[in-house]
């Protein structure tokens, strides 16, 4: 199993709670990406909204590609996922952008193509904000774009949604092919863009048992369409305590999530403009991507049990969230992280 976090952009993960301790700012998380590379951790992933959705639109969110672009040059082997939004990047120069932070990085940058699901934010940035699957239409013209970027000295494109004329990249992105593309999505329309244009599928939080079968779907969409086999991942957020009576106290302390928290107008916007097969409740987005559903709460000794469970289930990466991040890190990396590979603590 790989290691993932969500880098914390929004300043935390919680709604009901304003201060988490780990604020929105360049200083905390260099210090957590450069931290975390040395405990075990082997990827981070840097969410890309203009807007914060987690403690409300007028609190600070840092920018996902400048962050990228400067722990791409403080790190050493953390991989660096970025999410990109189509409809915010024309995607030939995405393309240059990208393949230059992954020059910096030396291999290291990956992308989570994600198509938007927040109506409020693309208004107040001017964007146009396409219906569902028009959205997942618009990503594959703007992956067969950008993958042309990477891979062709020379590249023409005429498509429904965008047209490139003999566009010259170079220098092209390290990493050969080209860099890992992760998506995620639980529609028919998405499942079917990811396995013919993606390398690797995310999923929110959810059982293994939950999650076993939308993986084996995954692999046989894959398989059908004669292409290389994909990787898998989902979200999850952690909770490692001595007992697990205190990890419920933990869990219940942090789902108290009321209907006047900045973050509800954001879950409701959300929950309209996304196609999910499980219904999501209040306390599920109280912790943002059904973290707690992962059910990675406990002692360090059951926890290390459910990711092995995950490991059943096909998944090869965890991109878990903590509160507060820096501290919870260091618990689960000393703690977790050497049960799972199989070495004592």
């Amino acid at each position: 199993m790989r290691f993932g976090y969500w880098l914390p952009v929004f300043g935390g993960w919680l709604r009901n709670i304003d201060d988490e301790g780990m604020e929105a700012t360049w200083e905390y998380v260099s210090r957590l990406a450069r931290r975390s590379e040395q405990i075990g951790f082997d990827l981070t992933l840097i969410a890309e909204l203009n807007l914060n959705d987690i403690k409300g639109m007028d609190a600070p969110s840092l920018d996902a590609w400048s962050t990228a672009a400067a722990l791409a040059a403080v790190t050493e082997r953390l991989e660096i996922m970025v999410a990109v939004r189509p409809t915010f990047h024309p995607p030939a120069l995405l393309a240059k952008q990208a393949a230059n932070i992954d020059r910096i990085s030396g291999g290291r940058l990956s992308l989570n193509v994600v198509s938007s699901w927040w109506a409020t934010e693309a208004r107040k940035y001017g964007v146009d904000f396409d219906t569902h699957d028009d959205r997942y239409a618009r990503t594959a013209d703007w992956i067969e774009v950008v993958d042309g970027m990477w891979r062709e000295p020379v590249f023409s494109h005429s498509g429904p949604y965008y047209t490139v004329d003999e566009a010259i990249l170079e220098p092209k992105p390290l990493r050969d092919p080209r860099p890992t593309i992760y998506a995620g999505g639980e529609s028919p329309a998405a499942k079917a863009l990811i396995s013919a244009e993606c390398d690797a599928w995310l999923t929110h939080g959810d059982p293994p048992d939950v999650i076993a079968p939308k993986v084996a779907d995954m692999r046989e969409r894959r398989a059908a369409l004669g292409l290389q086999p994909m990787t898998f991942g989902a979200a999850g957020f952690a909770v490692v305590r001595a007992t697990e009576a205190e990890a419920r106290r933990e869990v219940d302390r942090i789902t108290d999530v009321r209907q006047s928290a900045s973050g509800y107008a954001n879950y409701q916007d959300w929950v309209q403009n996304t196609r999910l097969e499980r219904q999501v409740s209040l306390q599920d987005y109280s912790v943002s991507n059904r973290g707690l559903r992962s059910g990675l709460v406990g002692t360090p000794e059951e926890v290390a049990e459910r990711i092995r469970a995950f490991e059943r289930a096909g998944l090869d990466l965890l991109l878990l969230q903590f509160s507060p991040q820096h501290e919870e890190m260091e618990r689960f990396a000393e703690e977790v992280i050497p049960l799972v590979n199989g070495r004592p603590r």
